[in-house]
């Protein structure tokens, strides 16, 4: 794990005015794709949120004749919880660099650190990437990916006709396609996250007479949706191709409660130290300032049985494209 990272000079040069332009270039941070999908609950009050869930169906009966008797049912609840764990960065930078800058430096990290808190978010929710301990009970080790693998609810490109078949329909032998994988675990695709290469696959998905079958309007702006449920590519490097060409899902079913939005706080007498104890930077004694950012947030997979598949292991809210 890093400690001794710091915005250095070098790192800053290109803001140390010489005669240039006073207009930065750099690519649009982007925010967690998870959380643009995801649904939102209010706020936590506490480290810890409890989501009772339905896991246990109730059965009606016909009655017999005038004078039958009526059968009983049981329908029963389990707990799931959220926990609220912090994600958290410091940037050190010497002051003289600092000083030596035209632009608001503070102002150009943020948006970037915005984007890193996307990153890690993603990847842990999606793929179990330095997962939290305790997320692991209520969204699953590996995340959502292994959740939909586990359930069988996974597709490989290469085992079927073309990119239509293999997300849209069937194989000609009647293997599900991916949004058949999720619809007989009684869930409907309202979104999918997709790795970027994805957009060459679906533009060269034709018919054929040559037409592309994933954009019907030339006229319009391309828009990418399946079946009607939008996609998103994000190019911060969060999808794993080699694990998830595409994840598609309904959404709404993954929870998340934010117990403290991004704060940031200027450090100027903290003494920044490595895992073992060691002193990496003091602050004070070097003429640095540094700025901490960190949030609290917690994610949920509840995943309630319903009709269509009532076995919890076979089910989930969840389906991955793999090549």
């Amino acid at each position: 794990m890093p400690f001794n990272s710091i915005i250095s000079r070098t790192d800053a040069a290109a803001l140390i005015p010489e005669d240039s332009a006073m207009d930065i270039i750099k690519s649009v941070p982007e925010t967690s794709a998870v959380m643009r999908l995801a649904r939102r609950l209010t706020n936590m009050s506490s480290a810890q949120r409890r989501l009772p869930i339905m896991n246990a169906l109730a059965t009606a009966y016909f009655v017999s004749g005038d004078t039958g008797l009526k059968q009983t049912s049981e329908v029963s609840w389990a707990n799931k919880y959220i926990d609220a764990e912090e994600l958290a960065v410091i940037v050190p930078i010497p002051e003289a660099v600092l000083d030596d800058n035209s632009f608001d430096i503070w102002a150009e990290v943020r948006p970037a650190l915005i984007e890193a808190f996307g990153v890690a978010v993603d990847q842990a929710v999606l793929y179990g990437t330095n997962i939290p301990a305790s997320w692991t009970t209520n969204l699953g080790a590996a995340g959502v990916v292994a959740v939909a693998t586990a359930a069988g609810n996974t597709v490989s490109a290469a085992a079927y006709a073309d990119l239509y078949e293999a997300i849209m329909g069937e194989a000609a032998g009647g293997a599900d396609g991916l949004l058949m994988t999720l619809e007989s675990d009684g869930y409907v695709a309202t979104g999918h996250v997709a790795h970027v290469s994805m957009r060459g696959k679906l533009r060269n998905t034709r018919s054929t007479v040559g037409e592309p079958l994933f954009k019907a309007n030339m006229q319009d702006t391309t828009r990418f949706d399946l079946d009607g449920a939008p996609i998103y590519f994000p190019t911060n490097g969060a999808i794993n191709a080699a694990s998830s060409l595409l994840v598609s899902g309904q959404w709404d079913q993954l929870v998340y409660s934010i117990r403290q939005d991004i704060t940031y706080k200027i450090l100027d007498q903290a003494v920044i130290q490595d895992a073992a104890g060691n002193t990496i930077y003091n602050l004070a004694q070097q003429d640095m300032v540094a700025l901490r950012a960190v949030m609290r947030l917690g994610f949920a997979l509840p995943n309630p049985i319903n009709r269509m598949q009532q076995t919890a292991a076979n089910r989930a809210p969840f389906a991955v494209l793999t090549a």
